[in-house]
């Protein structure tokens, strides 16, 4: 066995030339590698003694060689030879450590059974497959997600040790399989939506409006996944009482604010709804063995309990941890968690920022800076998906009642003001010619880049910067209202010199 720096983890998917000589695995086989894989790399973990996690221990990867007819470090298999790569094994063994996975019910849940495989609402090539007891999810992920989620552990596990309760991925695991010239990264994953409690309805929610709404094909599933438009269109909001509302409000601020100081963005938050009064679903052995629940703080009320002292798991046969909610007279049980944070505000998502601000209506697209798209993530969520409910009326409804009357009124002074705007908007957009529009383009991306320069500069310089105060109150919007405007100069400005 070897162990390389993290530097390795982005190169190509090329293998020997012997290797590609072999027939590729079928996805039966593959799945299989992965299984055997990870069940030899936590096996091996159990010869090296517990210690404290050092920095150099998330930039180890460990590699080694699975011949099917064996070695004397590992067994014989039935499936084509492959390599195994695990990145930061030290580190990962203490998050799972941290959540309360035993090694052999690890191994359990992995390799017991085969892996089941889902389906993949989202625009990414991934797929995902779970384990037969309902706890874990196995992704493939793209070369830079895997890079970057190394890159991001120093900073998860100072985050974990401060706050375990949250909504944030919890990431048990990074693996790398090379099989006949395939070459598969996976990282394990806790799962947000048992399959033991039908979901009646579920979301992917970004806070954005721009191509949000659930495809055609999407649709025609027997269990969909919407989106943004969606929900507003089939909703009015799902209401909480005034505790759990502050308490799950409280937990998205803080983890959207991590988000924040790691540069990213784009990430959605996946919504599970189950009505409890339709027909309950039949209970089977997949909600018996989710009984003996092996993660702690892996549920949705776990996740949002952050004052909660006891270790204990919470969830039962009844509600499997779900958040219980109201929409008009329907009693509900909300299951979530935020997924696909492995998406960093570089260079290429500035451009495609850039570009669909120029045709459309910058700020209702997913891919924005990553402050704006937290404001923007928090607003829709604290105010269109999750309400507080307000069981005293009378005197504040009036109140209510005077607050929409004037803010209606507003509305119709200031929506005429708006649609001038947007008219002289884009008929200064529509004067320009192509090549103007590629030069706004190019000199919008280069002025960020140069800000965000600027930015990195001044965070480098503040020491204390790099630890994240997670009881921090909500920043205000000053910061984000101020580049904007900033913004809104520049491009002014290079709109100027594009006319001239």
């Amino acid at each position: 066995m070897s162990a390389s720096p993290a530097s390795t983890l982005g190169r190509g998917t090329k293998t020997s030339k012997a290797s590609k000589d072999h027939k590729k695995p079928t996805p039966a086989a593959l799945k299989g590698a992965i299984q055997l894989g990870i069940g030899y790399a936590v096996g091996n973990l159990s010869s090296k003694p517990d210690r404290d996690v050092l920095m150099q221990d998330f930039s180890v990867v460990e590699s080694v060689f699975l011949p099917s007819e064996g070695s004397n470090l590992t067994p014989a298999h039935h499936f084509p030879d492959f390599r195994l790569k695990t990145y930061a094994p030290l580190a990962f063994r203490y998050f799972r450590e941290l959540f309360g996975i035993k090694p052999d019910d690890y191994l359990y849940s992995i390799c017991n059974e085969p892996l089941i495989e889902l389906s993949n609402p989202g625009a990414s090539s991934s797929w995902f497959y779970l384990t037969s007891d309902d706890e874990f999810i196995i992704k493939t992920v793209q070369p830079k997600e895997a890079e970057f989620l190394q890159k991001l552990l120093p900073g998860y596990y100072m985050n974990l040790n401060q706050n375990p309760r949250t909504l944030l991925p919890k990431f048990y695991g990074l693996y790398c399989i090379q099989c006949g010239g395939i070459t598969v990264r996976v990282v394990v994953m806790n799962n947000v939506l048992p399959r033991a409690m039908k979901m009646h309805y579920k979301y992917d929610l970004k806070g954005s409006s721009y191509k949000r709404r659930a495809s055609r094909k999407e649709r025609s599933k027997p269990s969909p996944t919407f989106k943004d438009l969606d929900f507003q269109d089939m909703h009015e909001g799902l209401v909480f009482d005034p505790d759990t509302y502050s308490a799950l409000m409280k937990t998205l601020q803080r983890d959207c604010r991590v988000l924040e100081s790691f540069k990213i963005m784009d990430y959605s938050l996946l919504l599970g709804i189950h009505v409890l009064d339709r027909k309950p679903l039949s209970r089977g052995s997949r909600c018996d063995s989710r009984r003996g629940q092996k993660v702690l703080y892996s549920t949705a009320l776990e996740s949002i309990q952050g004052n909660v002292k006891d270790p204990e798991p919470v969830a039962d046969d009844d509600t499997l941890g779900g958040i219980p909610a109201k929409h008009k007279d329907e009693s509900l049980l909300i299951f979530l968690g935020i997924i696909d944070i492995l998406q960093s505000y570089r260079f290429v998502k500035k451009v495609e920022h850039s570009w669909k601000a120029l045709v459309h209506d910058g700020d209702t697209v997913s891919v924005h800076r990553p402050s704006f798209y937290a404001d923007r993530f928090l607003k829709f969520m604290g105010t269109t998906v999750f309400k507080k409910s307000h069981p005293l009326r009378g005197a504040s409804s009036k109140r209510k009642k005077n607050s929409l009357y004037a803010k209606s009124v507003s509305q119709e002074i200031l929506s005429p003001l708006k649609e001038m705007k947007e008219e002289k908007k884009a008929q200064s957009m529509d004067n320009l010619d192509g090549n103007c529009k590629l030069f706004l383009l190019f000199m919008f991306v280069l002025l960020e880049a140069l800000l965000d320069l600027f930015a990195d500069g001044v965070e480098d310089r503040r020491a204390s910067s790099s630890t994240i105060a997670l009881d921090d109150p909500l920043p205000s919007l000053s910061r984000s209202q101020s580049d904007s405007e900033l913004d809104v100069y520049l491009v002014s400005h290079v709109i100027s010199i594009a006319e001239s």
